[in-house]
């Protein structure tokens, strides 16, 4: 079971979209949730997804295990009708899913394929605004959302090509969705833009091992995030303690994201 950090959390929902396994960015954002008194309720694809999720849920308490192919509208439709048979209503989503090609990823952007470009965007980008437009009333007013970007959606990352234009499209998502969503829902809605770390999502990008080392020795912080921080940081987004922030893009990358050069050093 999960240390029980605070009650800051009790009475409110969160839907989880995306865990792999424990090694996820989406677990460690629901391990910190179910800590502060979060009640869970978690999507996955397919039987391989759900074998690795079933110990993960029950850690957290959690019964509510709804099949999900964010790709599929009809899917969609039927995992929230599910949901509402579990809960009338919810307060917070956490959507953490991504998809790309990972031979496309390996070569040049200017070669990928229409059908490999029109997947990612769907999975990777249209997606999130997809679910947000199920979930929307069933949040209540003051319910928030985030989603998972990367610092490839703003500057250019080796082996990361099409996922760079997807996030990139994903982010201008999150700021059109806080700005329809606010005002009718009082939804608010963000991104958090992780560093790269050792997870099933980063492992199909090449060269991470190398992405990542250079990472580390040039963020501010010089070391790597962990998932308790990224959780932290969901954490703080997703509750009243930000109850004046949305549409923002928030890295948790140990401050790589501000560096422009590496200093040399003597």
């Amino acid at each position: 079971m999960i240390e029980q950090k605070t009650n800051m959390l009790v009475g409110k929902k969160a839907l989880i979209m995306g865990v792999a396994n424990d090694k996820s960015i989406a677990w460690g954002i629901a391990r910190e949730l179910k800590a502060h008194g979060a009640e869970l309720a978690f999507t996955y694809l397919g039987d391989p997804i759900l074998k690795r999720l079933k110990p993960l849920a029950e850690q957290v308490g959690s019964n509510i295990l709804i099949d999900c192919d964010v790709s599929s509208e009809d899917s969609l439709d039927k995992a929230f009708t599910e949901l509402k048979t579990h809960w009338g209503e919810f307060d917070m989503l956490v959507h953490a899913i991504a998809y790309s090609d990972k031979e496309e990823l390996k070569g040049a952007y200017v070669d990928t394929t229409l059908d490999n470009f029109l997947n990612s965007m769907h999975i990777s980008c249209y997606s999130f605004t997809s679910v947000m437009r199920r979930a929307k009333d069933m949040m209540p007013q003051g319910g928030s959302a985030i989603t998972l970007s990367y610092y490839g959606a703003q500057k250019v990352m080796p082996f990361y090509n099409v996922m760079g234009v997807a996030k990139a499209a994903l982010e201008a998502s999150v700021r059109y969705l806080a700005n329809d969503l606010g005002p009718t829902h009082g939804i608010r809605v963000n991104s958090i833009s992780a560093g790269p770390m050792r997870t099933l999502a980063g492992a199909v990008i090449g060269g991470a091992r190398d992405t990542y080392k250079h990472n580390v020795e040039t963020a501010p912080l010089r070391r790597p995030v962990t998932l308790e921080e990224l959780g932290g940081t969901a954490v703080y987004l997703l509750s009243d303690m930000a109850g004046a922030v949305t549409g923002e893009n928030h890295f948790v990358d140990s401050g790589f994201n501000v560096v422009g050069m590496k200093k040399v050093e003597s």
